[in-house]
């Protein structure tokens, strides 16, 4: 039972709503204060810089002489109430762990015929390689709706009992036949591994900077956290307490800093026991379905539902809409009864757009040329894909920039750090005004952190949005969800499950503000999308949305 009762539901929402904060503020402070010191030594050893004198990144180690600002209590509750959340189960050995082809799927709700807007309920019962049912939950699964004929597909929202045994809901949203997918991307006790490994340390990626100094390129280590007893640059956002170091080149400035590339470390965290649960062949498990194919009637009766039009302010459902003929058709607020994507040039005529985040962004402003026929990029001169991109339609006065978001990013190819900023930054730096729209997107370049350096950024752009919003609340600010990847690739870097932690993080944070939501991660679900950057198809719906939220 002690077990059974310390695994919380990794699949289903993690809610951090102020009321609930508020209520419990008091308590976490309390219990925060009496973990023994030795517990957050080592929970949180990566963050402490006290070997070069620098300032931590994130969470500071409790100290009696030191105040922790604000910011960090918030950092610490946030990341204390994911901790309780995620599934602490023990790895014993492979046979004792959760298996996908061993699951067991039933539908609850069978009926004779159903209907377009019907809730489909499928139970599914999980069971160890040795065929003993599992006794507690925190199995990451991932589930949709399907039919290949008619471009369709929607998620389902999974209900995890902690026994075991999980509900899957399902809402029925087209007509015709419907297949069921349920897959088993990682078991809990791998679950709990990834969690684990993840907030150790930062050693699955090494940056190298390069610096520049009387033509000569110096090349050294870079990071959050260094182990080194040489002289550090430290790049400091001492504002928002983001910190960045690099080894110091002798006789070299740390001004001359131009440049950054990052490598993947030949470093795990598990051993290699603990990774055989991670081998391609464990991971994105299909459960067997004994159900066979559902079939969709129309109605009998039409239901007069009428749905708000798509605006900033409203909080999106899980899931949050379906794709039905490659489009998608949103479940909380009217997108289907009109095309934004025909109104594209009224819509964005006059318009401002930054684009801030990852490369999914910057496909928003690569396809923008083939809506827009008189958008033409602006040559910038710089190099490579993380460059900054700017496209100008100069009859529409239309202006739309992407810039790559602060560290880290991560990519095996040099970028300029002349013109570095973090969204924060680009944010305070605007006016805003009502032609004036902010799209932001990050998340796959932080999954191989630990969580706290993704918890304070994105805590540091909810205050700059909040910032921006009062002094111009005309402004429009859209967030785009991170999508889902490959399932398959570098899990303990880069797993969906890392990936499902921060959308749900972002989602709970910015609940409540004068946003827009574009929900990437429930849109790629329901296509069956596994690329870290999705196909065109995608990006037109996303853009779609986008255009619905501002139009």
């Amino acid at each position: 039972m002690g077990l059974q009762n310390r695994c919380q539901s990794t699949c289903k929402m993690f809610t951090f709503e102020h009321t609930s904060f508020k209520k419990s503020l008091l308590m976490l402070v309390i219990v925060v204060l009496l973990i023994s010191f030795t517990y957050y030594k080592k929970l949180f050893k990566p963050l402490n810089y006290s070997k070069h004198n620098a300032k931590p990144t994130a969470i500071m180690e409790y100290n009696s002489n030191y105040r922790l600002k604000e910011d960090d209590l918030a950092i610490r509750e946030i990341f204390s109430y994911i901790n309780q959340s995620v599934c602490n189960a023990p790895f014993i050995w492979i046979n004792k762990t959760t298996s996908g082809l061993e699951g067991r799927a039933i539908l609850l709700n069978h009926m004779e015929k159903h209907y377009v807007g019907d809730d489909l309920i499928v139970q599914v019962d999980m069971f160890d390689y040795l065929g003993e049912k599992k006794t507690y939950g925190g199995d990451f699964l991932r589930a949709r709706i399907y039919s290949k004929k008619f471009g369709a597909g929607a998620s389902g929202r999974i209900e995890d009992f902690n026994n075991g045994s999980y509900n899957i809901h399902f809402t029925l949203s087209w007509e015709g036949s419907v297949s069921i997918s349920i897959i088993l991307i990682h078991p809990s006790e791998g679950v709990s591994l990834l969690w684990k490994a993840r907030n150790m340390g930062y050693e699955h990626i090494q940056f190298t900077g390069k610096f520049l100094s009387n033509s000569q390129e110096i090349h050294r280590e870079c990071g959050f956290y260094l182990e080194s007893k040489e002289e550090m640059c430290e790049y400091a956002d001492k504002k928002h307490d983001e910190f960045f170091y690099c080894i110091k080149p002798p006789n070299v400035p740390c001004e001359a800093l131009i440049s950054l590339m990052s490598s993947n470390k030949p470093h795990s965290y598990l051993s290699v026991m603990e990774n055989n649960i991670f081998n391609r062949s464990n991971i994105g498990v299909k459960v067997p379905i004994n159900i066979g194919t559902i079939t969709v009637l129309k109605p009998q009766e039409e239901r007069a539902e009428v749905m708000t039009k798509c605006r900033t302010g409203l909080s999106p459902p899980f899931p949050s809409g379906y794709f039905f003929q490659n489009v998608w058709h949103s479940l909380f607020c009217n997108l289907s009864s009109y095309g934004p994507l025909s109104q594209i040039n009224t819509c964005l005529s006059g318009k401002i757009i930054y684009l801030m985040g990852d490369s999914t962004l910057r496909q928003w402003i690569q396809y923008f040329p083939k809506l827009l026929k008189n958008l033409k990029f602006f040559d910038l001169h710089g190099r490579g894909w993380h460059k900054r991109y700017l496209a100008l339609d100069m009859d529409n006065n239309i202006f739309i920039q992407w810039k790559r978001h602060g560290h880290p990013f991560v990519t095996n190819g040099f970028y300029n750090m002349k013109e570095y900023s973090t969204i924060t930054n680009e944010i305070d730096r605007l006016s805003g005004d009502p032609y004036t729209i902010i799209v932001i997107g990050l998340g796959h370049h932080f999954r191989a952190f630990p969580l706290t350096v993704f918890i304070r950024r994105v805590l540091n752009i909810k205050k700059a949005v909040e910032r921006i919003l009062i002094r111009s609340p005309d402004t429009k600010i859209i967030i785009k969800s991170e999508n889902t990847r490959e399932l398959g690739v570098e899990p303990e870097r880069f797993s969906e499950f890392h990936g499902y932690i921060q959308y749900n993080l972002v989602k709970d944070i910015f609940k409540g503000l004068n946003i827009g939501i574009i929900d990437a991660w429930d849109m790629t679900i329901a296509f069956g999308s596994n690329s870290a950057h999705p196909s065109e198809t995608i990006i037109r719906n996303e853009i779609n949305m986008f255009l619905a939220y501002i139009c």
